[in-house]
């Protein structure tokens, strides 16, 4: 049984997962449209993290949403280690990622991922993301695509 938990973003496992998905990234994209945060640089109150965990305790996936203090966020880092892909692991740490998010007064997610990450995008599409114009602090990009999601159905009630 895999769980997901909370992490820092200086856990191990953690920095080993995003090693492996700039790496994956690096490979696909140029370097200008590699929109890589270094989650570290962080403080704490503004960054959701988290980690799956299979049976045995390691870490093969993470997640984060960058909380902007406006009532949006910024979805960053998702990664399912390719050996461990195809369990529905990213529909469930998605739907963590966002109960987290909305705990914490978070309305509405945004994201920005790549044209050649079918798969990817084919898991936002599932999890409600729709396709929206690229929002601060990117600019377009022909290799990237931007999509959001509203996590209340109105928005007025999530600042009551």
């Amino acid at each position: 049984m895999y769980s997901i938990t909370s992490e820092s973003a200086r856990h191990p496992d953690i920095l080993n997962l995003i090693a492996a998905l700039d790496r994956y990234q690096s490979e696909l994209y140029p370097a200008e449209s590699n929109h890589l945060l270094d989650l570290t640089d962080l403080p704490a109150s503004s960054l959701i993290l988290m980690a799956i965990r299979d049976p045995q305790l390691n870490a093969v996936g993470c997640g984060a949403v960058v909380l902007n203090g406006d009532g949006t966020g910024e979805m960053k880092r998702v990664y399912i280690d390719p050996a461990h892909r195809g369990q529905h692991l990213g529909e469930k740490l998605l739907a963590a990622l966002e109960d987290e998010a909305l705990s914490r007064h978070c309305h509405t997610l945004r994201l920005e991922t790549g044209i050649k990450q079918r798969a990817a995008v084919r898991l936002y599409e599932q999890c409600g993301y729709a396709l929206r114009p690229a929002f601060a602090p990117y600019e377009d990009d022909p290799l990237s695509l931007f999509m959001e999601k509203a996590l209340v159905a109105d928005v007025r009630l999530a600042v009551l």
